[in-house]
């Protein structure tokens, strides 16, 4: 008879997980808070208008195809992907820098702000490639369990790059210092400030530049539904509105769950669930990490988030834009050093009806504005509408438009939310920063030391925050699994 394994949670890790599970003959049941399945990429839909609540960067699409190659499947299967040419813009305050979709077309306008430029970004660009797949063919699918999983001939001859940060490689061949944010800028997914991040994370800067920005025509909701079409497929049964209340444990091992005052019964428990609050739902004593373990860690910052409609086709923009038209560093040092609300943000816009019709109404604009904000601060109304005021008013000087009587609504989420909505600790976004200390072995474990049968995966493990490294936590956890069999 066919072991029985829990999926708490239904985010990417876990519907990873669950299809992997379910393809190596476990009979999985997974069980999800919300009534809506996703986890953080939920979709939001208004009056004609289609938001993805959550993650909205498409990267690294190999990892997606290689997803969904496991099960001898394509991507193009269950949803359709365009590349953005532009992939991005990013405003300064005296100049718009535009990212192109491919490598030529970046170095021309590199070139353009710093002569000379051109030749050491290709290089770098090289050299990040090498790092790229490194990291993804041979490091971020181990499970973390020892230090030795880092070490193989190619990070031997790279052990410096673990020791150096981004911000230093950066720095070094680059001096306008908008050319500095633009590559500082991606290692911001990872949830920490590039001074703080290993330089051997350049591989991001690969996955901008090199492989491009993606979006699913319908919006990155579209890839939650495929990987629901085919776990279902795959017979994982599926429970919406159904918070995991308590994991029971008899004798150090695993007996199942309580959901809604029910016992459910399972052989092998794996939570995708925020690893604290997942930890929560065990009695102390079978807890791995104390408040205080949790307290000392480096977490991503968290957002403030507004969807809003607007009732006309807006200008000068494109489908991702970045405001680093104010002081980066200091923002950092308002998230990470001396957590504050930010003095003056940076922000990120996203127009996904730019280059899809079908997110907005016709003749109207879907977008989606974020402010990156450090964990655990005060979160009231009155803040909210606070920094949106300062947002949008910049966000009309720099593109040339006004824009504020043109909203037809307007939607806010923020600190509160993520702790409401996901149990996240202290309502962080992203997970815990990849910084050195939290890197691979030294993360959360994905297997419990105290309890026999209970599992973890997610951004708070194993190998980090994003959604790509969150499909490659289910693969790697459920091989795990498998292999404790």
């Amino acid at each position: 008879m066919s072991k029985s394994v829990i999926v708490i949670g239904s985010g990417f890790s876990s519907l990873s997980a669950a299809c992997h599970l379910a393809k190596a003959g476990f009979n999985v049941s997974l069980y999800e808070k919300n009534s809506t399945l996703g986890g953080r990429c939920r979709q939001f839909k208004k009056e004609g208008f289609t938001f993805d609540i959550g993650p909205s960067w498409y990267w690294m699409p190999d990892i997606f195809d290689k997803f969904f190659a496991d099960f001898d499947k394509k991507r193009s299967d269950y949803y359709e992907l365009d590349k953005l040419g532009p992939a991005y813009k990013i405003f300064f305050a005296d100049d718009v820098i535009t990212i192109g979709d491919s490598l030529d077309k970046i170095c021309v306008e590199f070139e353009r702000l710093e002569k000379g430029s051109a030749a050491h970004l290709r290089k770098f660009i090289k050299q990040a490639q090498e790092n790229y797949d490194i990291a993804i063919n041979k490091i971020v699918l181990r499970p973390g369990i020892s230090p030795l999983e880092l070490v193989t001939p190619e990070t031997a001859m790279r052990v410096d790059q673990f020791f150096k940060t981004i911000s230093g490689q950066v720095r070094k061949k680059f001096k306008n210092p908008k050319l500095v944010s633009t590559l500082e800028f991606p290692v911001l997914f990872l949830g920490a400030k590039p001074s703080s991040t290993p330089s051997f994370y350049s591989f991001m800067n690969y996955a901008d530049f090199g492989l491009g920005t993606w979006h699913p025509k319908g919006g990155m909701y579209e890839i939650v539904k495929g990987m629901v079409a085919l776990a279902k497929e795959l017979g994982v049964t599926v429970h919406t509105d159904s918070p995991v209340e308590k994991i029971q444990v008899e004798n150090k091992k695993i007996t199942g769950v309580l959901v809604k005052g029910k016992f459910v019964p399972a052989d092998i428990v794996l939570s995708g669930a925020d690893y604290h609050h997942s930890e929560t739902l065990l009695s102390e004593e079978h807890r791995q990490y104390s408040e205080a373990y949790w307290d000392k860690k480096i977490f991503a910052p968290s957002s403030l988030l507004f969807y809003i409609g607007f009732d006309k086709k807006l200008k000068n923009i494109e489908h991702h834009n970045l405001f680093f038209d104010t002081d980066f560093e200091r923002h950092a040092e308002e998230i990470y050093d001396s957590p504050k609300w930010p003095t003056n943000p940076l922000f990120y816009v996203n127009f996904p009806s730019v280059t899809d019709a079908s997110m907005a109404p016709n003749g109207c604009e879907t977008g989606f504005f974020l402010i990156p904000i450090a964990t655990d601060l005060e979160d009231t109304p009155e803040l909210r509408g606070q920094y949106f005021d300062i947002i949008i008013k910049r966000f009309e000087e720099r593109t040339g438009q006004d824009v504020k009587n043109n909203i037809i609504f307007k939607e806010s989420f923020c600190v509160k939310d993520f702790v409401e909505d996901y149990n996240s600790y202290k309502g962080n976004a992203y997970g815990m920063a990849n910084t050195l200390l939290q890197t691979a072995f030294l993360r959360p474990k994905l297997k419990s030391k105290k309890v026999k049968n209970l599992f973890f995966t997610g951004q708070l493990t194993v190998p980090g925050p994003g959604v790509p490294p969150s499909l490659i936590s289910g693969k790697i956890v459920s091989e795990l699994i498998a292999k404790n069999r």
